[in-house]
């Protein structure tokens, strides 16, 4: 399949589920080629194959974030073996609860790892292809316990505390060279990370957002003009916070 010189180009990380495989398909929709990033082929197939009956190319690339010494590395060669990126969508992480006095060092590892140090890494293995460009636009998936203290939720919110300091940054650092941050920061959101080990929480799910809505609100900040940048975006259901 060939692109068009306008044809944009995205890599979206934990695209196998939730809010990741949303924002894919929203993409596709809008015509945006695709590099997928999850642990889970089988699941991370199925949304290339949905992508790419909407018409556009779409690869799909397992990596586990979790192995963060490998991480910058392996993102430069997907961008190498897909072509020019676009946009970066960091989107992968994990949720955990349990009080902070209760939390062991290596859980405490593990979500900063994943939620905040990979994305680090993964920006730094695509900021050189972006810089050469002189465009790209890089969004990064944080939440509403950044900045609102949950008891429980300790370790998890300052991960994403740290996502929305470390996109700041960079957006301060990188707008001379073209390069637009935006951090979305989602109320709760009805996603399988309530599904999995780490996670202790009995919420109503059904008045939670769902992936595709916090999806549009990623498509939007993608194709705003290149004049213009959402640098920080709040969405929240209608019902409020749990």
């Amino acid at each position: 399949m060939t692109s068009s010189p306008t044809k944009q180009r995205a890599i979206i990380t934990g695209a196998s589920s939730g809010i990741g495989k949303a924002t894919a398909l929203q993409f596709a929709k809008a015509g945006i080629d695709l590099a997928l990033i999850s642990r889970s082929e089988e699941k991370l197939a199925a949304v290339a194959r949905a992508a790419q009956e909407a018409g556009v190319e779409a690869k799909t690339y397992s990596l586990d974030l979790k192995k963060i010494e490998q991480v910058k590395e392996k993102i430069a060669e997907l961008a190498a073996d897909f072509g020019s990126i676009d946009i970066l969508v960091n989107n992968a992480g994990m949720g955990y609860t349990g009080n902070l006095s209760e939390t062991p060092l290596g859980d405490w590892q593990q979500v900063i790892n994943l939620n905040l140090t990979s994305v680090f890494q993964c920006i730094l293995g695509i900021l050189p292809i972006m810089r050469d460009r002189q465009k790209g636009t890089i969004i990064n998936v944080a939440s509403v316990a950044a900045a609102n203290p949950f008891p429980g939720w300790g370790a998890y919110s300052v991960s994403k505390a740290g996502l929305v300091a470390l996109s700041k940054t960079l957006a301060a650092e990188e707008r001379a060279n073209g390069i637009r941050v935006v951090v979305i920061s989602p109320g709760a959101v009805n996603t399988p990370i309530w599904d999995t080990e780490t996670v202790q929480a009995d919420f109503n799910r059904q008045i939670m957002l769902t992936p595709e809505i916090v999806a549009q609100s990623i498509l939007h900040a993608a194709l705003l003009p290149e004049q213009a940048v959402v640098e920080e975006m709040t969405i929240m259901p209608s019902a409020g916070s749990l």
